[in-house]
């Protein structure tokens, strides 16, 4: 071999060598920028913030065996239990009060009891009545106190209940029974033996106290599609209020626009031919208003959002930390989410945030329609929070959280991932400035938030409930609605209600109301209410006095007492009304939040309506009143089945007291009349269908608080804005070889159901 071959093969050798080396050190340097950085740590000492936690199935496990083993009465599992039995209804946290967690959390005061609230149906009584047990120690219980006088000032009474799957169950046996009575007109009809049909709740269930009187509409069932667009024109008022089944009776019987005393009445109708009858084909599922299943093939896959390094937030139990946020998260089973203890750089701002109610009051033509208020509380907000869909209901890599929840049966029930964190990239500035005079600059900070989410359908509607937290100190509250729109039978004067959206379905108008309660804490439990809008004065001008000027100026106000601060629902209200604090910024103004609200709120019903005083929160579209250990929240889950002497009636907490320096609560509003459209077909979209309102601070801090952000980006026209070192833009290439890999796809959510 020559020397020359000899020297080539060397030179060879050496290139791989040293391309080797560079493969492996590149592939060295790649793993230490992709690895998962550790969140930065938050204020807060581990478990502090589990004195809100919801219970854990063990403790929901720990109650049910202590009453069933300390109670002295007889209790059947609420599953299977009949109206005269005894039953656990639910168990849930008792959270404590808000001066016992505050001496914990504020100064080193002992923890607060851990306690659970116990709901028990007590039919097989003298008195039926509905009862409210405090139930604790836990996690070993040994005591027990009733509480329900102390609420409510009484026994609950026994109608007020909510009704229970069991309860459902046996209305739907009874009016299979009476539809056998009825074959000839069902066949006409429907195309059908009744077996194929389901039926839909509304309520309240009757126009007076006492009354359990409920009319049940009717629809084609297809599998796989949303039946709530295919009513078939009958609807039935079923009276289920004995506690005994068998004495329940089909009360009134409504067809196409008209009245009948019973199903055998209604046949006899039908065979005489005294009665018009649109006969309905049965739906086919790939031809049904109802169908979901999409139309096109696949296509390509949309932006994918993930973390380089790993989340930039810590979830460690109930208790989420994220770029100086800190919040306690959980979950009621029936008014559902709730936070507790939000502090942004170590101060809290709020001490509670929670929703209450969810109402949706439908008009229309029919009987099942024209009477519906459903007040969702009743039915279970959280506990119909079900498993969200990776990739679609929050980002394929957000963080899923398990809630747990006892309710109509003995055993704990687990909601799989039904509760998700993760930041978001808005796509939008935070704030931004190009500067092209004087000098050439570039600043801005992208809006990435942190986002606690979860979603509930109840019955059509889903609702998707967020909590937004900003780098500016803001915090958004937003609810967003989809699913299906409830639906009449098109007849007659139809349209005065909705609009058509099928051959004989109604889209029937209906408004959505939503009430939160913020217990804000703006720099220290005392605040007061402060409101700012502006006017203008007309002014000769100072340097001439020969022209007038137009001049702005603000309006500053305190108010002083709760009925100041009561602002009817659809009224302007000032633009400006804040919490605010009797402590100074840099500046010498008050520290404050400002709360903004935005909603397109219906109407609300008129005062004089016999169960308006069940819903009288949505008389405002914000109220400020003094916080009260006993007015923990706006309305009961009593008020569905009893509006008309309402167990809670959130006007009586407006009593003209004084709201200057004083532990205070906003009672927020929002909504939207929704009339559905031909676009409402499939699913109601949430372009559109959004509302909420925005914490904002106001004075609160010297400056915004987002300049200290490590997101920030600057670059001048003198720098090299290529250099990753520089600008952090320039890093992203990099970044974005760092792709997760994901888990792969999964999902549990119909085990439950």
């Amino acid at each position: 071999m020559s020397l020359k071959t000899v020297l080539i093969l060397l030179g060879l050798a050496l290139a791989t060598i040293f391309a080797l080396v560079c493969v492996l050190l590149t592939r060295e340097r790649t793993p230490r920028s992709c690895q998962h950085l550790p969140p930065e740590q938050e204020e807060m000492e581990d478990g502090q913030s589990l004195v809100f936690a919801d219970l854990t199935a063990e403790e929901m496990s720990q109650v049910v065996r202590y009453l069933q083993g300390q109670l002295g009465v007889p209790l059947v599992d609420a599953s299977r239990a009949k109206p005269w039995d005894n039953c656990i209804a639910s168990v849930d946290l008792q959270v404590p009060a808000k001066a016992e967690v505050l001496r914990f959390l504020d100064a080193g005061g002992a923890r607060p009891p851990r306690e659970a609230l116990a709901v028990l149906y007590f039919g097989k009584q003298p008195e039926p009545n509905v009862t409210e047990y405090v139930v604790g120690p836990l996690p070993a219980p040994a005591y027990h106190r009733d509480v329900t006088v102390q609420k409510y000032g009484g026994k609950v009474p026994y109608h007020r209940r909510p009704v229970t799957g069991k309860e459902y169950t046996d209305i739907n046996a009874l009016i299979q029974r009476e539809l056998r009575k009825a074959p000839h007109f069902l066949t006409a009809c429907c195309e059908s033996d009744g077996t194929n049909l389901v039926t839909l709740t509304t309520a309240p269930r009757g126009f007076k106290s006492g009354d359990r009187v409920t009319w049940f509409v009717l629809f084609h069932n297809v599998a796989g599609t949303g039946y709530y667009l295919s009513p078939v024109g009958l609807e039935v008022l079923v009276d289920h209020g004995d506690l005994h089944v068998s004495r329940w009776q089909l009360r009134k019987v409504f067809y196409n626009g008209r009245y009948f005393a019973s199903t055998g009445d209604l046949e006899q109708e039908f065979v005489a031919g005294a009665l018009e009858v649109v006969r309905l084909k049965q739906p086919q599922a790939d031809a049904v208003l109802g169908s979901m299943e999409p139309r096109q093939p696949p296509g390509p896959p949309g932006p994918l959002q993930f973390e380089p390094q790993g989340p930039r937030y810590r979830v460690r139990n109930n208790h989420v930390t994220f770029q100086g946020w800190s919040i306690a998260f959980g979950m009621n089973p029936n008014t559902g989410p709730r936070l507790f203890d939000i502090r942004y750089r170590g101060e809290r701002i709020v001490y509670e945030l929670s929703l209450q109610e969810a109402l949706a009051l439908y008009g229309s033509n029919c009987p099942g329609g024209m009477s519906t208020r459903y007040l969702d509380g009743s039915f279970g907000i959280g506990r119909f929070a079900y498993e969200l869909v990776r990739g679609l209901d929050c980002p394929y890599t957000a963080t899923y959280v398990d809630r747990h929840y006892l309710a109509e049966t003995d055993t704990p029930k687990t909601n799989q991932n039904s509760l998700c964190i993760f930041e978001h990239d808005s796509a939008l500035p935070l704030r931004r400035h190009f500067s092209d005079s004087q000098s050439f600059y570039y600043g801005g900070l992208r809006k990435n938030t942190l986002v606690i989410r979860t979603i509930s359908t109840l019955i059509n509607y889903d609702y998707i409930w967020d909590f937004v937290f900003h780098a500016s100190g803001a915090l958004e509250v937003r609810v967003h609605a989809t699913g299906y729109i409830s639906s009449s039978f098109f007849h007659g004067q139809g349209t005065d209600y909705g609009n058509r959206v099928g051959p004989h379905t109604l889209g029937t108008m209906h408004l959505h109301h939503i009430h939160y309660k913020v217990d804000l804490d703006v720099d220290g439990q005392l605040n007061s209410l402060e409101t700012q809008d502006m006017e203008y004065e007309f002014v000769k001008d100072p340097w001439s006095a020969q022209n007038t000027i137009e001049r702005p100026y603000l309006r500053r106000e305190r108010l002083e007492k709760e009925d100041e601060a009561a602002f009817p629902l659809n009224v302007p209200m000032p633009r400006y009304l804040s919490f605010v604090s009797p402590n100074p910024n840099k500046w010498e103004h008050p520290r404050s939040y400002r709360i903004q609200i935005i909603s397109f709120a219906g109407k609300h019903l008129p005062t004089n309506s016999s169960m308006e005083r069940s819903v009288s929160w949505g008389r405002y579209q914000l109220a400020v009143t003094r916080r009260k250990e006993e007015e923990p929240t706006s309305t009961s889950i009593y008020n569905q089945n009893d509006p008309w002497t309402p167990t809670v009636a959130f006007a009586d907490f407006i009593n003209n007291e004084t709201i200057t320096n004083q532990d205070l609560v906003a009672w927020i509003t929002v909504g939207f009349l929704h009339v559905p459209h031909a676009e409402d077909i499939p699913n109601t979209v949430t372009v559109g269908n959004g509302v909420g309102f925005f914490l904002r601070p106001y004075n609160y801090f010297n400056e915004d608080p987002s300049v200290d952000s490590s997101d920030s980006v600057y670059f001048s026209s003198e720098q090299d804005v290529g250099a990753c070192g520089a600008n952090p833009l320039a890093c992203l290439s990099s970044a974005a070889t760092c792709a997760p890999r994901l888990p792969p796809f999964h999902f549990g959510g119909f085990l439950n159901l």
